[in-house]
């Protein structure tokens, strides 16, 4: 996506790595969740959001964005959603149709790929969210088609209480459980180790109709609440700049030791440095582009978006 403008925020620290998840804010503009399962190529398909339905079993029930999907990759990628929305929002609409049960639309995201090979998400130790939504939801551990298919579909879940402002909720992989009805039985720390995807389901009555945005998603422990309004907060108080002048970045306001990172709107990490002081770092050899250069130290952090030509 091109964009003409530098763009300024400042954002709450990331997840520790250590829980293999990074936590994912939507208003940095990131349009993938780093769940550490990705090989960190240019096909790498792990983290990237998507959106179901009811339609394959008769529903239909609908998300309506509010502006158009699509990047040069695919016509269904979320990205412009996430750009305008601070994360990932729209307006459902659930219609029964030939339903035998309530209707139902969803976001999620693959750990590993766009298969939904499952992955060992245990030292997660669960899911953090922060989201708004103007009906209850679940949050719920897809095992990919296999794995459903082999417990029923009854798949773990935790709910998720309506919300009209931000609300943010951790669940340890213990919370999530089965309805009781599906054919197999699973715990929620046995879905974990086998885990294909995390998905956010609103599934109510027929007609029923309203808003979400999922803000922020990571590891239970993982800093979600850092999200939206906590970020606005730490901004203003920001002493880091940063002037890009073709391909050299100066950095500026950094007063002790900081980790500096390059990464591109995939997750991909393209530098990582660390300096002590104001710091000019050479760019010089990255395809042109859009990137997002993130800047940690004690006493700040920072989080800002640069186009390269």
């Amino acid at each position: 996506m091109k964009k003409k403008t530098l763009f300024l925020a400042t954002v709450a620290v990331a997840a520790s790595a250590s829980f293999g998840i990074t936590t994912w804010y939507g208003n940095e503009s990131v349009y993938k969740v780093d769940t550490g399962f990705g090989d960190g190529s240019e096909s790498d398909e792990s983290g990237y959001w998507y959106s179901y339905a009811d339609d394959a079993d008769g529903g239909k029930s609908a998300i309506t964005w509010p502006v158009a999907t699509g990047n040069e990759y695919a016509p269904d990628a979320l990205d412009p959603i996430i750009e305008h929305c601070g994360g990932v929002c729209g307006t459902f609409s659930l219609s029964k149709g030939t339903l035998t049960y309530k209707p139902f639309v969803g976001i999620g995201f693959n750990l590993v790929d766009g298969n939904q090979t499952p992955a060992d998400a245990s030292a997660w130790g669960g899911v953090c969210i922060t989201y708004t939504v103007d009906a209850g939801a679940t949050l719920e551990m897809g095992l990919g088609d296999a794995g459903d298919a082999a417990i029923g579909y009854d798949n773990p879940f935790v709910t998720l209480p309506k919300a009209t402002t931000a609300t943010t909720v951790e669940k340890t992989w213990a919370d999530f459980k089965q309805a009781g009805w599906g054919s197999g039985k699973i715990t929620g720390e046995a879905a974990a180790a086998k885990l294909a995807a995390i998905k956010f389901k609103i599934q109510a009555a027929d007609g029923t109709t309203g808003n979400f945005n999922i803000m922020s998603v990571g590891a239970n422990g993982g800093g979600c609440k850092g999200g939206s309004s906590a970020i606005a907060s730490v901004s203003a108080a920001s002493s880091v700049k940063a002037t890009l002048v073709n391909r050299s970045l100066s950095l500026s306001g950094i007063k002790s030791t900081a980790s500096v990172e390059v990464m591109n709107l995939q997750g991909q990490m393209m530098l990582k440095t660390v300096v002590n002081g104001a710091a000019s770092l050479d760019l010089s050899k990255l395809n042109s582009g859009v990137y997002m250069v993130r800047v940690a130290g004690k006493a700040f952090n920072m989080n800002q978006k640069i186009i390269l030509k």
